[in-house]
């Protein structure tokens, strides 16, 4: 009888492990947080920045748990213990539009800044301090840009189980998923993505993107076979011609906003169907 209970007991255990297991987080992890970069229009210092690093005759990149030099010291106020940001402009290095309007959508929303890691001040000196990499999200190199770590809000998490991938258009402003982080085309769960919408439209930490798509569109750049989407030789055609916006759109999953630029969001997507791909739309939930 002991042994039962015993067994009843572990395998009770067990359940309850794996059912919190498959609970939803309650915030976004710090890498999610701080590594998720920004698009803006606003001026970012660009003043302090890293010289380079320990053992540069032969590395050209860092790292954690490597160190590097900046070119700030006691002279302007930099002290031991003091935390950095690190982050660096990006651009497409591919000058190829995926979506009929990727380029001035891009314009418009302003520079893509790509979170680099966190630094801690080692060692200073009159004009420039030493700092070990105490996490990474990419390499770092020479003239990245350096500034002072801030914290930033973790927005709550909503469940994954109360996504409803036949939802009515919310009727709130809606937007595209312009880019994504390292300029990936087809991206899922746990990816970012930067949408046109921003501070200026009222878009804040925390609120939620939904993603979707319409059926039957021609926006994308890429190759299509012309009518795909309505008949396609020896697969049959419907009696009459629906457009896109005759059908309902395809739900593909949802985000949550990390951080806005004026013009701009970024969102962690948390709920994925499917691949989700540059020129796909998004609304405020």
């Amino acid at each position: 009888m002991a042994a039962k209970a015993i067994f009843f007991l572990m395998t009770l255990a067990l359940v309850a492990g794996t059912a919190t297991a498959q609970q939803t987080p309650a915030v976004p992890d710090a890498s999610s947080i701080y590594c998720s970069g920004v698009v803006t229009t606003e001026r970012v210092p660009q003043d302090t920045y890293l010289i380079t690093g320990e053992q540069s005759a032969s590395e050209t990149v860092f790292s954690s748990p490597d160190v590097v030099y900046i070119n700030k010291g006691a002279s302007q106020g930099v002290k031991v213990g003091d935390e950095f940001l690190v982050s660096r402009p990006v651009q497409e290095p591919l000058e190829f539009p995926w979506f009929t309007w990727q380029p001035r959508l891009v314009r418009a929303m302003g520079t893509m800044y790509q979170d680099l890691g966190r630094l801690r001040v080692v060692h200073v000196d009159a004009k420039v301090a030493t700092a070990e990499i105490l996490s990474s999200c990419d390499y770092m190199q020479r003239g990245d840009i350096v500034q002072q770590a801030v914290d930033r809000p973790a927005p709550p998490l909503k469940e994954s189980s109360k996504f409803d991938p036949y939802a009515a258009p919310s009727g709130k402003a809606a937007a595209m998923v312009v880019e994504t982080r390292n300029f990936r085309q087809a991206i899922g769960k746990a990816d970012v993505v930067y949408v046109n919408l921003g501070s200026k439209q009222g878009v804040k930490v925390g609120d939620y993107f939904r993603i979707f798509r319409y059926q039957g569109s021609r926006g994308e750049t890429i190759y299509q076979t012309p009518g795909t989407a309505y008949q396609m030789y020896g697969f049959g055609s419907a009696p009459a011609r629906y457009k896109w916006n005759d059908l309902p759109r395809e739900v593909l999953g949802e985000g949550i906003v990390l951080r806005t630029g004026p013009n701009a969001a970024t969102v962690l997507v948390t709920v994925s169907l499917r691949e989700i791909y540059v020129g796909d739309y998004v609304e405020i939930e």
